[in-house]
């Protein structure tokens, strides 16, 4: 696959991963066997982005042969080997090619001897169902005559391919003595489970040779339930990975500030796609309340960066789609604040966005994804509550289901929550009074559905 070769660390490195790219390749210019090296991390973190960096930043150096495969590409051929040999081929010379396809067509011819003699084994058993009965003993005695020769013929095979196999590791041997190669296996994690455990073992048992290495760019707890999927739920999915892998380290979902302060990339992320955009930049998105209630529902949803590309769009879309009375910049803080929440579950929960359209919302699902799972108790003096806090306070008790966990009972309590939310806008206002709150939630999980 040609590669993009603008995609680099010195073009855009936000989220400090070119120190750790650096590292990586350390240890596989190094002796330490680390391979196959894992880069692990959730899906829309990044990692095939980063890796695209990770070879632009190695080639620098013309030490290696650098080959990079999309294995969902590959993954409706089931055929691993011809999948990694074919990426191989790409990248030697002409007459290094025709010296590994002469050395690969035996053990692939193999695979293809394998599945053919399997599908004649079933043709023959659905004529077997077929026949009269009178015929029956004579075609199984002959059926059976063409099991036995074809379990010998298959015999003879497996010792032939052994030796296949070995004459193909030393054909890619030799190759990666004059140059070695590095094998960067991405998507493997996107594939069906039954080709991505094909692909692990055809890795650990076929390129298992000096000077030939692999880096998987994957999230390893989907490789774990592809292979209990495949294996069933008994096996124990990490010790079977160990079985392969050599060293893993996971992408950070943080990044240091020149301070030193450690803060998430999805939320830098955020903050940067707000000053990129056309659409965003001049609304309040940045300032106090609503910076800090997208921050926090970030944080505590784990929203990679595509989940967060995802939620910038949405904001797009809804900005350019309300009545302007109705936008983020429009019409008071409070209705600003409860429209973004509406945003968020479209785009975070879109579940509990049909939910409240069904008037179905449940105040503890809510509440667990703003953070809150009762109605905190607050003095005054204390820490005050934050904008998550508030603004579940508010929503909570018109939920139709587990309304009760946001209800204030005592008087001091209630005072003191009623306080705080009229500093976030007057009770008094026609369109936010109680009962009303939710549909302006409501309302902007409509806009961005176009039902509006």
């Amino acid at each position: 696959m040609a590669l993009d070769t603008d995609i680099t660390f010195e073009g855009r490195d936000e989220f400090n991963r070119k120190s750790i790219a650096e590292k990586a390749i350390k240890l596989l210019r190094s002796d330490i066997s680390v391979s196959p090296l894992v880069v692990d991390g959730s899906w829309g973190l990044g990692k095939t982005e980063f890796c695209l960096k990770m070879i632009n930043l190695m080639k620098i150096e013309d030490t290696h042969h650098l080959i990079y495969i999309d294995a969902f590409k590959a993954d409706h051929a089931d055929e691993p080997l011809l999948t990694v040999l074919t990426n191989v081929l790409a990248v030697l010379p002409e007459n290094k090619q025709r010296t590994l396809i002469k050395k690969a067509m035996p053990a692939l011819r193999y695979g293809l001897k394998v599945g053919g003699k399997a599908l004649v084994s079933h043709l023959l058993r659905q004529d077997v169902d077929s026949v009269a009965e009178n015929l029956e003993k004579e075609i199984k005695q002959v059926t059976d005559k063409a099991i036995d020769a074809s379990i010998e013929s298959l015999l003879k095979d497996h010792a032939k391919a052994e030796k296949n196999l070995q004459a193909l590791q030393g054909a890619l041997k030799s190759i990666a003595h004059e140059k070695p190669m590095i094998l960067f296996m991405d998507e493997l994690d996107r594939c069906r489970p039954d080709f991505a455990v094909l692909m692990l073992e055809t890795v650990k048992h076929t390129f298992d040779i000096e000077g030939l290495q692999f880096v998987l760019i994957t999230n390893t707890d989907q490789l774990k339930a592809s292979i209990n999927h495949c294996y069933g739920r008994t096996i124990d999915a990490q010790r079977y990975l160990d079985k392969f892998l050599k060293f893993t380290f996971t992408l950070p979902s943080t990044k240091n500030e020149s301070g030193g302060e450690s803060v998430s990339a999805s939320v830098f992320h955020y903050k940067k796609l707000l000053n990129k955009s056309e659409t965003l930049k001049d609304l309040p998105l940045n300032r106090v309340h609503f910076f800090d209630l997208v921050k926090q529902v970030i944080k505590i949803n784990h929203l990679s960066l595509r989940e967060v590309e995802t939620l910038a769009r949405h904001i797009e879309i809804y900005q350019t789609l309300s009545d302007k009375e109705s936008r983020l910049n429009g019409y008071g803080l409070i209705v600003s604040l409860l429209s973004l929440v509406g945003i968020l579950l479209v785009s975070c929960k879109p579940n509990l966005a049909n939910a409240a359209l069904r008037e179905e919302l449940d105040a503890k699902e809510l509440g667990h994804f703003l953070g809150l799972d009762n109605l905190p108790v607050f003095n005054d003096g204390e820490t005050e509550p934050s904008v998550l806090d508030i603004i579940t306070v508010i929503l909570g008790p018109e939920c139709k289901h587990n309304n009760q966990h946001f209800v204030c009972h005592e008087d001091e309590q209630k005072k003191y929550w009623d306080s705080q939310i009229r500093s976030f806008y007057p009770i008094q206002h026609p369109t936010v009074q109680k009962e009303q709150r939710l549909k302006i939630v409501i309302d902007a999980i409509k806009a961005i559905y176009l039902m509006t």
